[in-house]
């Protein structure tokens, strides 16, 4: 027998009742729906082991689970809806979000929809979504989704709750324009149900929304946003109390533990005017329109197509998925970088010599069982004579003139000046050219070692050449924004233990015209000139320089020495600085400089 944190008994028969009722919920929406049985947690510290806090019920969307607070059910009134509660809960598995990718989509629309209140953007689209799932439970399927509301209502009031949410009262009121309810019929006291002239105009829009946009939900998002962006004002300026739709919020770490994928892109309609209900005639039905709220005007703050960093990760931790700004930098660029990962050249190398036989000698007792031929040793005689009859191969070499595959490594060092930007916040091309190149590299089998540097001792980098990506977008998503002072002390270890059979490496700056620090003297007294140059001979591939420069850097003054580090010492010198130049840049390293060059014989 399981107890509750308040020492009463737990009704076994409860738990054993909404078991029962999960397979006739999964045939609300068809017989053939499979998913993994819910968890039923008999206790509050149960449920929040299993990420549940809040609400009476969730989703995770990474396992495609249900997870229901039994003990919160029984608190608050619910214990006989189990196939209306769980069904309810299966639905956003099968109609809305349904998968994390739909569900980022939802909250990019909804936290455009609500400046300055972007912060309510998961809530509203727990109860925009609900709101269709809902009506389909109570009209097609006959379920008691409307006492559902009434039960929390009831036990607001009970606790005598003052200054109850104004969104709470036009969400009812939709609900009750749906359903064809009389007003208020879902708030337990008539008196206090909050509704207005106001809130039944637009409460009408909303449910007029819902019928809309059934079959397109996903462009009705920002409207509805826009429909309740007063009312969240209001609650907030008054401090109103939301409890209520705090149990409601069953989406609200729906994507925790997911792997973050198909939140960059901004879709075409996405940059649309975001328009009022009011203003829509296939809503309103009205072809005059009324003049749209300036704040809701079409607003880009992405380069092209795509989000920039913050941007994202806001998207991800509103949808449930806690990373560091670090982490989700690292998950940005590697997805940013997919597209455009090329095969990373090789270098093709003679491969190494052919056994040829030669001959045979006689084989000894001492000798390797394994060399023993024994077609020679019978031709000498049917009954063998070990040390007299046996007899083994004898093998010569060949060197061959086939080339073989040899795969160069990299070697990348990043500058985090405050001349840099975070790439934590905004996009940077200098880092995305590194990640797209590192990535070609790692799937072609080569190795990397990444250098995040700055000022003076605030330098990061990878243990050697690894094979681990995560590691190196990890270094190449790094911020100092301290100094400018390239690390040539460790420019000079790492080509010092190189030896001569060791792979090729190509040498790649991503930096602006700080660079020229590599130029510096050392603490040792070196010339910096003399490292780079001893550098570039051992690492026998050369190197190169991604540069955020102006197009014509060639005639500026203040950029001589990267003139003279491309003439004396071949260092190739590119210029990016827009995205068309970044993955020119990208193939262009690939081809010229690895492409050919070591393929012939």
């Amino acid at each position: 027998m399981k107890l509750f944190a308040n020492s009463q008994a737990f009704p076994e028969e409860l738990l054993n009742d909404w078991k029962a009722a999960w397979p006739k919920a999964l045939q609300v929406w068809s017989r053939f729906t499979r998913l993994r049985e819910a968890k039923f947690c008999t206790t509050h510290k149960e449920a929040a082991a299993e990420g549940l806090t809040g609400s009476f019920a969730m989703i995770r969307l990474v396992d495609q689970s249900v997870v229901i607070d039994l003990q919160r059910i029984q608190k608050l009134g619910l214990q006989d809806y189990a196939v209306e509660v769980l069904a309810h809960e299966i639905g956003h598995h099968i109609l809305s979000p349904g998968s994390v990718t739909e569900q980022f989509r939802l909250l990019a629309r909804m936290r455009r929809a609500l400046p300055t209140l972007e912060a309510h953007a998961p809530m509203v689209a727990n109860l925009y979504m609900d709101l269709y799932i809902n009506d389909r439970l109570q009209r097609h399927s006959n379920l008691r989704m409307g006492d559902i509301y009434l039960r929390l209502a009831k036990f607001q009031a009970q606790d005598k709750v003052a200054n109850p949410s104004r969104v709470w009262a036009l969400y009812m009121r939709i609900y009750e324009q749906l359903w064809q309810l009389e007003e208020a019929s879902l708030s337990f006291d008539n008196k206090s149900s909050g509704v207005d002239e106001h809130v039944r105009g637009d409460a009408w829009l909303g449910a007029r929304l819902i019928r809309a946009y059934a079959n397109d939900w996903m462009s009705g998002a920002g409207k509805f946003a826009t429909l309740l962006l007063p009312y969240l004002v209001e609650d907030a300026e008054k401090n109103s109390n939301q409890s209520l739709l705090t149990y409601l919020h069953d989406t609200k770490d729906a994507a925790c533990g997911s792997e973050p994928s198909g939140a960059q892109e901004i879709e075409a309609d996405e940059l649309e005017e975001i328009t009022h209900p009011a203003n829509d005639e296939r809503i309103s039905g009205l072809e005059e329109q009324i003049e749209a709220d300036p704040r809701l005007s079409k607003k880009d703050h992405s380069l092209g197509q795509r989000r920039e960093p913050f941007e994202y990760g806001e998207i991800l931790k509103a949808a449930g998925i806690t990373l560091s700004d670090h982490e989700i930098a690292v998950r940005y660029y590697r997805e940013r970088a997919l597209p455009y990962l090329i095969p990373f050249p090789v270098q093709m190398n003679p491969s190494l010599p052919e056994p040829q036989m030669e001959g045979v000698e006689p084989w000894e007792v001492t000798d390797p069982l394994e060399d023993l031929d024994w077609m020679q040793s019978i031709l000498q005689s049917p009954r063998p004579i070990p040390g007299l009859t046996t007899m083994r191969r004898l093998y010569g070499y060949e060197t061959s003139k086939q080339l073989a595959r040899q795969v160069m490594y990299l070697d990348l060092y990043v500058d985090s000046s405050g001349s840099m930007p975070n790439p934590q916040i905004q996009t940077s091309f200098l880092t995305l050219a590194g990640a797209i190149i590192a990535l070609s590299a790692l799937r072609a089998g080569s190795r990397v070692k990444a250098t995040l540097w700055s000022g003076k001792n605030q330098v990061t980098h990878t243990q050697g050449f690894v094979r681990d990506e995560t590691q190196v977008l990890q270094v190449l998503t790094g911020f100092y924004g301290g100094g400018t002072c390239f690390p040539i002390s460790l420019l000079r270890e790492t080509y010092a233990n190189i030896k001569a059979e060791d792979p090729p490496i190509h040498i790649l700056m991503i930096s602006d015209n700080g660079i020229t620090t590599m130029f510096d003297t050392d603490e040792r007294g070196n010339s910096g000139w003399d490292i780079a140059a001893r550098s570039l001979a051992k690492a026998k591939a050369g190197g190169s320089m991604a540069l955020n420069l102006p197009p014509s850097w060639e005639v500026h003054t203040y950029l001589q020495d990267l003139k003279r580090a491309q003439d004396e010492q071949g260092w190739k010198i590119h210029a990016v600085t827009a995205f068309d130049q970044l993955l020119a840049f990208a193939r262009a390293f690939s081809q010229q400089y690895y492409g050919t060059r070591f393929t012939k014989t």
